[in-house]
């Protein structure tokens, strides 16, 4: 478990019935060393009482945003502006509606609403609450603004369905904790190495419409070229990242752009191109699209259906003809095989800087996957080969590369 040890975290408690976990959670997070600032709503208060926190945090609950007791701060903006962490646990299909659209009613969503810290997420629910449309879309709005998700369980839950929507167990709540610091140091240890830079990333798949409600796509998750937007941005660039339909939620602190056809696609990339300093052109696009997309649904035949289909425009070509001087492209070759040949022609023919290669057909490499195992291949006919490793440290191992080629050094130094 990594250590919390002077970490401040404000913990936000709102009214369901598993407000009795967040005791455990709020004595388990002082324990790892963390100063625990508690926030019950009025809702919370139906469940557990201030005084049970108060023990185990030792340090004061907060209920009222009109309690005042030190006159020289306002309570809520101090909490705010010293968290480190925000976690709301458990956040009901009410507290989490409130969040979504801004609404600060009462001491802790006004906290939410003022703190520029990251914030935590595990909600807890009825299943059908949980499933709703709107607490989806409210959910998803969330992720959209950075927010972190702790996801609920699977089980009996006391209104007596069973289904998702049970409050994680503190155990598990900890450990998201414990990661989030883990990863925000390791973060902070990066190089700032790409500060000023203006980095392009291409990410996802494309959906060629057959009809309203037929496409053609293909199996990219968007992983990858999240992971590479991602790490440019912890680097200290200004990141574009141009997203083609994914599960993903949107990075935080980059510029994102999402499209859904190869033609929407092309037409970001190349309104950005121009600002770019490196671009890393990971998407997935379509090589071909229907050559007529009909304006109703297709009714099935007795008969084969023959679907013509048309050359789409070639983004990764078009930046290569496109290319300034002193731009970076990077291409990405996904092959079954002859890979690097393949990939040392694309990237001729495509007038690339570096290409990176995989075989999608190799365990730990395949779309959708969390690894990657690439090759990266350079116009001076240079390799390297990198070992299977998680999709981030694919897109931190591809900068140090770009980096080693822009300031005129071999790809051999890449450690």
């Amino acid at each position: 478990m990594h250590s919390l040890a002077g970490k401040r975290i404000v913990l936000g408690v709102s009214g369901g019935i598993a407000a009795y976990k967040a005791a455990a959670l709020t004595s388990k997070l002082t324990q790892a060393g963390a100063q625990v600032h508690v926030m019950l709503t009025q809702n919370a208060l139906q469940f557990v009482q201030p005084v049970t926190f108060q023990a185990l945090s030792h340090q004061p609950v907060h209920i009222d945003t009109f309690q005042e007791p030190n006159p020289h701060v306002i309570s809520h903006i101090d909490l705010a502006d010293k968290a480190d962490l925000v976690v709301i646990a458990p956040a009901t299909a009410n507290i989490i509606g409130k969040m979504a659209n801004g609404i600060a009613d009462d001491m802790l969503t006004t906290t939410v609403l003022a703190t520029k810290a990251p914030v935590m997420v595990a909600p807890a629910m009825n299943v059908n609450m949980y499933e709703h449309p709107a607490v989806q879309a409210n959910m998803q709005r969330l992720a959209d603004f950075g927010y972190r998700f702790v996801e609920p369980g699977v089980g009996l839950l006391a209104c007596g369905w069973v289904g998702k929507g049970r409050l994680a167990e503190p155990e598990e709540i900890l450990a998201a904790v414990g990661a989030f610091f883990a990863e925000q140091e390791k973060a902070q240890a990066r190089p700032r190495d790409l500060a000023g830079k203006r980095v392009l990333v291409t990410a996802g798949p494309t959906r060629e419409k057959i009809d309203p409600v037929r496409y053609i796509t293909n199996h990219a998750s968007g992983k990858m070229g999240y992971a590479i937007a991602e790490a440019a941005r912890d680097r200290g660039a200004d990141v574009v990242l141009v997203s083609g339909p994914t599960a993903l939620a949107k990075p935080a602190g980059v510029t994102f752009v999402a499209v859904e056809s190869v033609q929407e696609m092309f037409d970001a990339v190349m309104q950005h191109l121009p600002k770019s300093d490196i671009v890393v052109k990971s998407a997935a696009v379509s090589d071909y699209r229907p050559k007529t997309v009909h304006e109703h649904k297709m009714k099935k035949g007795d008969g084969p259906l023959v679907l013509e289909l048309e050359k789409a425009p070639d983004i990764l070509r078009t930046i290569g003809e496109r290319k300034a001087e002193g731009q970076f492209v990077v291409g990405f070759a996904a092959e079954t095989q002859d890979v690097l040949q393949h990939a040392q022609a694309k990237l001729e023919k495509k007038n690339l800087d570096m290409i990176v290669a995989n075989n999608v057909l190799t365990e730990g490499a395949g779309m959708g996957s969390d690894t990657n195992i690439v090759t990266l291949l350079t116009r001076a006919g240079e390799q390297a080969a990198l070992e299977k490793m998680d999709k981030r440290e694919v897109a931190d191992k591809l900068f140090d590369a770009v980096l080693l080629k822009l300031s005129g050094r071999p790809l051999s130094e890449l450690s």
